[in-house]
């Protein structure tokens, strides 16, 4: 058995970005091994995808977009992934693969409340229902065989979601009375990095596999200790996350729940597409107003000014993607609070740089409710 990488969930994203990328390392000899899938929700669909992979034979990941204006339609058989293992049913395996020293890396990407505790969850309770409560419990064992040092790459979609995870298992290893030995080893020896993921997935192919733009960017905070599992090109180990994470948040991300906040309002289609809504050129004029007079002005302000229009130009090659159906009602879920993170964090990070530019357009829309 080779060194290999334990991967906690086994959704599209996981598939379609960070499999996809170990899938094309390991083809170079650039990864430390391959990938060790775990499902942790217990829901049918996740039981399904661990009985699709746990054949081996591999899953598609159909790749389709717009690179410079040139179509790319390809489609890519991904074995990275070795086995799998259904933590709900087979958490003495899962423990086995967790307490591996040659597994030095830790990947996860739960659901968007993945992070939420269970109150039924306790230090006795053999396999915690709770994300953290699991990791815990993985992480205590591996302590408990020898402790040997360990790298964890959240990929969930919270911001520092490294930290953020990191303070969670801690302080629930604190309210189930963990030795202080153990305590120390987490503080000293497992490493929680922030990460930032970057590709639209737009839909699953069934039972496993997904279809997926070109564009991907996988961005890791570097840290001392940090072991990172192989090398690629879409890969980048950098000092300074907040870059990248500010480049997506309010382009990419922003953009997209500007063009749901229109559909919203306006009552638009309810199978309707980015690509569709852009095609209305009202709807593309309107894109443009808030990049052009209120979100491009702030990465001037903070000395992103090129970078952020180049991945402006990015972004809307990404959105003319003719190839993806990515559903406005897709985007729009959990819209209230999207838009306090993504208006409301440029409208804070204008006020902080630039206090005296404007940005009605995303006051009206955040005041709006």
């Amino acid at each position: 058995m080779h060194p290999a990488i334990l991967q906690i969930g086994t959704g599209r994203l996981l598939q379609a970005h960070a499999d996809l990328m170990i899938d094309e390392a390991l083809a170079a000899g650039e990864a430390a091994g391959p990938v060790i899938a775990v499902t942790t929700s217990g829901t049918p669909e996740a039981a399904r995808r661990a009985q699709a992979l746990a054949y081996g034979a591999g899953f598609p990941i159909h790749i389709r977009g717009l690179v410079h204006g040139e179509p790319v339609d390809r489609q890519i058989q991904v074995t990275s992934v070795i086995k799998a293992l259904d933590a709900v049913t087979h958490w003495d395996d899962v423990r086995a693969e967790a307490v591996d020293p040659r597994i030095r890396a830790w990947i996860s990407n739960t659901a968007d409340r993945g992070y939420e505790l269970h109150d039924e969850d306790h230090a006795g309770t053999p396999v915690p229902r709770s994300f953290p409560g699991k990791l815990l419990k993985l992480l205590q064992a591996r302590f408990e065989e020898g402790g040997a040092p360990l790298s964890v790459f959240p990929l969930e979609l919270v911001t520092d979601n490294g930290k953020v995870l990191r303070r969670i298992v801690s302080q629930l290893a604190g309210r189930w009375g963990a030795s202080d030995g153990f305590l120390a080893w987490l503080d000293n020896e497992v490493v929680f990095a922030d990460s930032l993921v970057d590709r639209i997935v737009s839909e699953p192919i069934e039972p496993v596999g997904a279809v997926a733009e070109p564009y991907a960017l996988w961005a890791i905070r570097d840290m001392p200790g940090l072991f990172v599992p192989l090398k690629h090109r879409d890969l980048v180990v950098t000092p300074d996350l907040e870059r990248y994470a500010r480049l997506k948040l309010f382009i990419l991300n922003l953009g997209h729940t500007w063009l749901a906040e229109r559909w919203l309002i306006e009552g638009r289609p309810a199978d309707e597409t980015v690509l569709q809504t852009l095609q209305d050129v009202d709807m593309l004029a309107s894109l443009d107003r808030v990049y052009d007079d209120e979100v491009l002005p702030v990465f001037v302000a903070i000395g992103l000014g090129e970078e952020a229009e180049e991945y402006r130009r990015t972004t809307m090659e990404r959105f003319s993607n003719p190839y993806l159906r990515h559903r406005l009602a897709d985007i729009a879920q959990n819209h209230q609070a999207k838009k306090e993170r993504r208006f409301g964090g440029l409208i804070a990070l204008s006020r902080e740089h630039a206090p005296h530019h404007p940005t009605p357009l995303l006051d009206a829309a955040l005041a709006g409710g």
